[in-house]
């Protein structure tokens, strides 16, 4: 029940309010029509049936659509429809062309062979009117012409009485009829229409001794006569016309050139039955055929070409029988070979079809596991797995889409673990960042500003400052080797060690040097060989105005004054490399307004186009230019001049940079 719900809501919401105006406007419409039916209901009922036949071929169209995208949908029902409008269709129509072909022969040679026939009896008498002509002429003058007549008309009653049931022989000396049938010649022989009759003529006139005499051959169109002709077809019906003049019509209406006739007289072959099908493929065959008649109206006037219309019916295996005839004992070995060959065509077909349906299944079975597939993967199943039954192009296919999964699966995996690292990196870079100091060292006439821009998530430049007693400042920087979680580490180990030995009572008595050599000693015995780190200490004292700093290799900090710099070299090597290294310590008065600038690697070594780094030149360059700024412009003026000179803001190593102004 919720499958049949959730698809009637569905549905539901795909109908528009356009479709439920069409219904209820189909709705009504059907309504007033059942209702006019029974009582009119005025032009508003005709004007609501009119909507309401607009609203149903709307609607009629809209399922359609509907439909098709419904039936599409699935491969393997666009694949059958291509199919069957690919090889079905057409073998259908050209079945279909076939079966109008041979009944348009069949009923064409049915006519044939009913003209055939009945024009054969007219041929019949018109020999025989020129055989009694041919006697009549002979006879001698003076001879009396009604014996020799009788005598003529009994030979030849003899000779056509068998074919010609019926026949009169008449003789006149009156030639009007042929001169109306006929103008201008001496014979005729055809069919002469006469009223609601129709016969079979033929006159001949012909000069003899005693005279101008016509020979006239009469055969009358009965029942009887048409159950002789064309005896290989069935029920045979003579239809002649008369012009329709208006009024009201009665039968069939035919249409020849611009006349218009309807049947006057029906004549139907007396004892004519359809012959039984002499197999299961032998439907009926009708046929229509025309034939032309001189019509004599009952004023005298003449219709040199009144159509008459037949009318029969035949048997496919009748007429067949009539077209092989000629040839006789192998007009059979070529109906059999032609069924053979039919059914030979019919086996292949139906084995194309097979062959195609099986194909079919087989692509959409690939196609189907494939999409129930994506429905496990986008369920968040990736371990579900194609069935591969063949190694063809659908089975690659799938075999693919197997590796693509569990690809996916092993992205995923790294996905999951890359993401907790960076989790990880940014705990360690919120820690890190708890590391450098948060506020400013209350010391008389010192102000400083720090920044450190990582080039990954977590730096390994550290730089501090805190307050050693009322008077005096310590400041440290320092650039730890490697980058990453590595280098942030040792740096934290650098932290503790430094704020340790800072911190424990009587270190505002040592020298730098003293506290450089215990920071080298512990790096030495807690990391390893290939671990090491450049380090800056100073110890300002505001009440003396002396500086005093030990350099462990790190790059020269610069005391910028009245647009001089004095490097800070003073020192010694690396920490973390040789125990019990002896350090040296540098000191230098300051003067007020002094900026004490102390920077990593990354602040000099960015490089431009032509590969030249920016250098500790230029740095202090930038930092004479801008000694007299507050100390914040003063960060981000030697920051912005590095990047500028590199011309793109992308960081190749961590950069920081402490700013002291001492008074």
């Amino acid at each position: 029940m919720s499958i049949l719900a959730g698809k009637f809501r569905e549905a539901w919401r795909r109908i528009s309010r356009i479709d439920v105006t069409a219904v209820v406007l189909m709705f009504v419409g059907a309504v007033f029509y059942w209702m006019d039916r029974f009582a009119p209901l005025g032009a508003l009922a005709g004007f609501l049936k009119f909507l309401g036949v607009l609203a149903a071929v709307y609607l009629f169209f809209r399922f359609i659509g509907w439909s098709k995208s419904r039936l599409l949908w699935s491969l393997r029902n666009r694949l059958i429809v291509a199919y069957v409008f690919i090889a079905v269709v057409p073998v259908l129509l050209l079945a279909t062309l076939a079966g109008l072909g041979a009944r348009i022969l069949y009923s064409q040679l049915g006519g044939y062979l009913l003209y055939d026939d009945l024009q054969h009896r007219v041929q019949m008498l018109a020999n025989g009117s020129e055989h009694v002509a041919a006697a009549i002429s002979a006879m001698t003058a003076g001879s009396s012409e009604e014996a020799a007549e009788r005598v003529i008309s009994a030979q030849e009653h003899a000779v056509y009485d068998t074919d010609l049931p019926g026949v009169t022989i008449e003789f006149s000396a009156d030639g009007s009829l042929l001169a109306k049938v006929a103008p201008g010649v001496n014979r005729f022989a055809g069919l002469l229409q006469q009223n609601e009759k129709l016969l079979l003529v033929a006159l001949r006139s012909v000069k003899t001794p005693n005279g101008l005499r016509v020979v006239f051959f009469r055969m009358p169109v009965t029942p009887e006569f048409l159950a002789t002709l064309a005896p290989d077809l069935g029920p045979v019906q003579l239809d002649l016309l008369e012009p329709f003049t208006g009024g009201t019509r009665t039968g069939v209406k035919y249409s020849f050139g611009d006349i218009e006739y309807q049947p006057s007289t029906i004549i139907s072959a007396r004892s004519r039955t359809l012959q039984p099908a002499e197999r299961w493929l032998d439907p009926v065959v009708l046929g229509v055929s025309r034939f032309e008649a001189v019509s004599l109206r009952s004023d005298g006037s003449v219709e040199r070409k009144r159509p008459v219309v037949a009318l029969f019916s035949a048997r496919p295996s009748r007429l067949n029988a009539r077209i092989f005839t000629s040839l006789g004992e192998f007009g059979g070995v070529y109906v059999v070979l032609f069924g053979a060959a039919a059914f030979v065509f019919l086996l292949i077909e139906l084995a194309a079809l097979v062959t195609g349906v099986v194909l079919t299944r087989r692509i959409t079975r690939a196609i189907a596991d494939l999409y129930q597939a994506t429905m496990y993967v986008q369920a968040g199943d990736l371990t579900h797995r194609v069935r591969i039954e063949r190694r063809d192009q659908l089975g690659v296919l799938g075999e693919s889409f197997n590796l693509m999964t569990s690809s996916i699966g092993s992205l995923i995996q790294e996905q999951k673990q890359r993401q907790r690292l960076e989790n990880e990196l940014t705990i360690a870079r919120e820690v890190q960042t708890q590391l450098f100091p948060q506020t400013f060292p209350c010391v008389p006439g010192v102000n400083i500003e720090a920044v450190c821009r990582a080039a990954r998530v977590v730096s390994g430049d550290y730089y501090d400052f805190f307050e050693l007693t009322p008077t005096q400042v310590v400041l440290a920087i320092a650039d730890i080797s490697g980058k990453g979680i590595s280098a942030a580490l040792l740096m934290a180990s650098l932290q503790a060690a430094l704020r340790s030995q800072m911190f424990t009572p009587g270190s505002e008595n040592l020298s730098t040097a003293e506290l450089v050599w215990r920071l080298n000693n512990h790096l030495v015995r807690n990391t390893g060989d290939d671990r090491f780190a450049t380090f800056f200490l100073a110890v300002y004292d505001s009440s003396r105005r002396l500086l005093r700093y030990t350099n462990a290799g790190h790059l020269p900090a610069l005391c910028v004054c009245h647009g001089e710099t004095h490097r800070l070299e003073a020192g010694g090597m690396v920490l973390g490399v040789v125990e019990n290294y002896q350090y040296e310590e540098g000191s230098h008065v300051v003067a007020p307004g002094t900026l004490l600038i102390g920077y990593s690697d990354g602040l000099i070594e960015p490089e431009n186009v032509y590969g030249e780094q920016f250098g500790i030149h230029r740095l202090e360059q930038a930092a004479i230019r801008v000694q007299g700024a507050a100390l914040r412009a003063v960060v981000d003026s030697l920051m912005s001049a590095a990047e500028e000179w590199a011309g793109t803001p992308e960081q190749a190593d961590d950069m920081t940079v402490i700013v002291a102004r001492l008074g």
